[in-house]
């Protein structure tokens, strides 16, 4: 059955592709980007690929005009897709930094979602809401971890909403991404080096630099991003499925042996 789909963060990456692949499954795609020039981009794709039911808008989750103007739509799913990525050290990172990484990762999600679900219930219907979490929000890799402690906050943000928002029939899953090139991963570690200093700093820019390469340099590292838009698509478009949505499998694997991993692990 077609639904009315709102996705954000779709000016790019993920948030694109399944953006685009939702409303060629014959969904009614609501696709909003951050800034003006990523609006004209994809609305120029959509008509070139003939996609009336994919209607693009302006959308930054941090700005509340436009927020405003979003909560009018008439929607069946929120894709809450929209994010950003700081890298490099916890232990010397300007702590504003960190702030602006939560306050667009997890805070305007939240806000967001609320939003909706109160017009949901104040309307007397179901809806969904899924979240892009990330691997990320289930293990912590050394010089990653400004980016995936808010995923961390959002999974355990998702998991509450998922059993206060049960009793009024609206649900809530995440899909968390192994490490696909969409451009992502490789834009977020250059995040650290306009504060990193080697006169400076006890981490030093080469290590760092080691670190990231060793996780997003290598095959394992750069995937390819069809894969997990196929299953976010999958999962917005399905009435049932798992609350958590880790892919590739692999990944899941690796997520489940490292978990088990820390109740040993010893310091």
């Amino acid at each position: 059955m077609s639904k009315r789909i709102l996705i954000t963060g779709a000016g790019s990456g993920f948030g694109e592709g399944v953006a685009i692949g939702l409303a060629q499954a014959g969904h009614d795609v609501i696709a909003t980007t951050q800034i003006y020039p990523q609006v004209t981009a994809l609305r120029n794709k959509a008509a070139e690929l003939g996609l009336d039911n994919l209607r693009v808008q302006k959308l930054d989750v941090l700005d509340p005009y436009d927020v405003e103007a979003a909560l009018k739509f008439d929607i069946d799913v929120l894709f809450s897709n929209a994010g950003i990525g700081e890298a490099g050290p916890v232990s010397e990172i300007p702590v504003e930094l960190l702030r602006r990484n939560f306050e667009t990762n997890v805070f305007a999600p939240l806000s967001l979602a609320q939003k909706f679900a109160r017009k949901w219930i104040d309307e007397g219907r179901p809806g969904k809401v899924v979240f892009t979490s990330s691997m990320g929000g289930l293990f912590t890799p050394a010089g990653f971890g400004p980016y995936v402690s808010t995923k961390h906050a959002l999974e355990a943000l998702a998991e509450a909403l998922e059993g206060e928002l049960r009793p009024f029939n609206i649900k809530i899953q995440t899909v968390n991404p192994g490490a696909y090139l969409t451009g992502f991963n490789e834009t977020m570690t250059e995040t650290a080096f306009r504060w990193l200093d080697d006169s400076r700093n006890f981490n030093k820019r080469a290590d760092v630099q080691a670190g990231f390469d060793a996780l997003i340099g290598v095959p394992e590292g750069r995937l390819d991003p069809q894969e997990m838009i196929d299953a976010m698509i999958e999962v917005a478009s399905n009435d049932s499925g798992k609350f958590r949505n880790v892919v590739p499998k692999a990944v899941e694997d690796m997520l489940k042996e490292s978990q088990a991993a820390a109740w040993t692990h010893t310091v």
